[in-house]
């Protein structure tokens, strides 16, 4: 049977296999993307429950011995409020009405961010959260190569193939685009 021990983050030790040269005692850096979907917040507790669970007695900070976790929300850029008329000049938002939507945008993401960092303290898990503005599709796939991801996990919401058709599906474009491996979580099954 393989030697295998982890790293502490507080004595800064090195593991049994990274003294022998491997990569088994590396930290993988999981990246949850959350947003205010049920889906979503139904990922993060599935990747909770299998990749941050504990096989010993009950530590203080899970994350310790298996890696970083990294909340992530991406926020649709404030567009321009223009509203083009179909006759006559365009209609532009005023500068308080900007500023209105960007502080709602901000007040949005940072309650989506505390009700994830809430569900990961309640089970005794640290996580690190980031708020990037842009198309989720585009600014997702760019954090993953940005921070150097070992692991992408989404969740699905559930749209039927005409609706992803139309709409279409974050998860879908991350999954092709994403430089790093990608978990999508299907949504749970509604019971009768």
């Amino acid at each position: 049977m393989e030697e295998c021990t982890v790293e502490s983050a507080a004595s800064g030790e090195k593991t049994t296999e990274e003294a022998k040269g491997g990569d088994e005692g590396k930290k993988m850096k999981v990246m949850v993307a959350v947003d205010e979907s049920e889906g979503s917040m139904h990922a993060l507790c599935w990747a909770l429950d299998h990749l941050f669970t504990s096989t010993g007695g009950e530590v203080p900070d899970k994350t310790q011995a298996l890696g970083r976790l990294i909340l992530l929300h991406a926020q649709l850029p404030p567009y321009h409020l223009v509203h083009p008329v179909p006759v006559g000049p365009a209609v532009y938002a005023t500068s308080s009405a900007m500023e209105s939507v960007r502080k709602a945008r901000e007040e949005n993401s940072i309650c989506i961010l505390e009700r994830a960092s809430k569900i990961c303290m309640e089970r005794l898990i640290k996580a690190e959260t980031v708020i990037i503005d842009g198309d989720p599709k585009d600014v997702i796939c760019g954090a993953t190569e940005e921070m150097n991801i070992d692991l992408l996990i989404m969740g699905s919401r559930g749209l039927g193939k005409i609706k992803r058709a139309i709409l279409g599906s974050v998860s879908d474009h991350c999954a092709h685009h994403a430089k790093c491996p990608i978990l999508i979580v299907k949504p749970p099954k509604v019971q009768p």
